[in-house]
């Protein structure tokens, strides 16, 4: 049966992790996490992308702080449950929106290639994956695009002028995994 394929369960069975253990990520694991991601496909074989790792606890620090503001602005008049729960934890100071993970990579794209939103998007989607099947936990941090309305910031993270942040992801091995959310079932047109 097709659920039983083990990339099928690793898709189905991998979850946004927002609690971390203390235990660090090495290097050779995250190479190996960026390795898979750059095998996604890309339009024109472009291969868009550049990654940048911070395990720098205090630049991880400063982008949450720089971005928490930012992001309880667009959030102003958004009232649902979620919403709600997530501003109040936004307006503590020890809340950090990478939920104190060891590491962070953030997917860059080239803003010359055509189809690099959509390449970077399968690149992390990849790299997500592999982390998963090699017991480490993820969580895409949409947030902290934020990030690129900071020359300075952007300049600390020696992001090219001539790329922007697609994916910033936080990696680690996981303390609490969360339930899966329920699935819709799918729209489908058949024609």
């Amino acid at each position: 049966m097709i659920d039983q394929d083990p990339v099928i369960s690793n898709i189905k069975t991998r979850r946004s992790v927002r609690d971390y253990a203390g235990k660090p990520v090495s290097n050779e694991v995250i190479e190996s996490i960026i390795d898979a991601g750059i095998h996604a496909p890309t339009g024109f074989g472009t291969q868009p992308w550049r990654f940048v790792v911070i395990k720098d606890k205090s630049i991880m620090k400063q982008m949450s702080g720089h971005c928490k503001p930012r992001l309880l602005q667009q959030l102003e008049g958004v009232n649902t449950d979620a919403a709600v729960q997530f501003k109040k934890m936004l307006k503590t100071e020890e809340f950090d929106i990478f939920y104190n993970a060891p590491v962070l990579v953030i997917v860059l794209g080239s803003k010359t290639a055509p189809t690099t939103d959509y390449d970077c998007a399968m690149c992390a989607q990849n790299m997500m994956l592999a982390a998963h099947a090699m017991g480490i936990g993820s969580c895409w941090i949409g947030t902290a695009c934020l990030v690129q309305d900071n020359p300075e910031m952007m300049q600390k993270l020696k992001i090219p002028a001539d790329f922007k942040v697609v994916a910033p992801i936080i990696f680690g091995y996981t303390g609490t995994v969360p339930a899966a959310a329920p699935r819709n079932n799918p729209v489908i047109t058949w024609l």
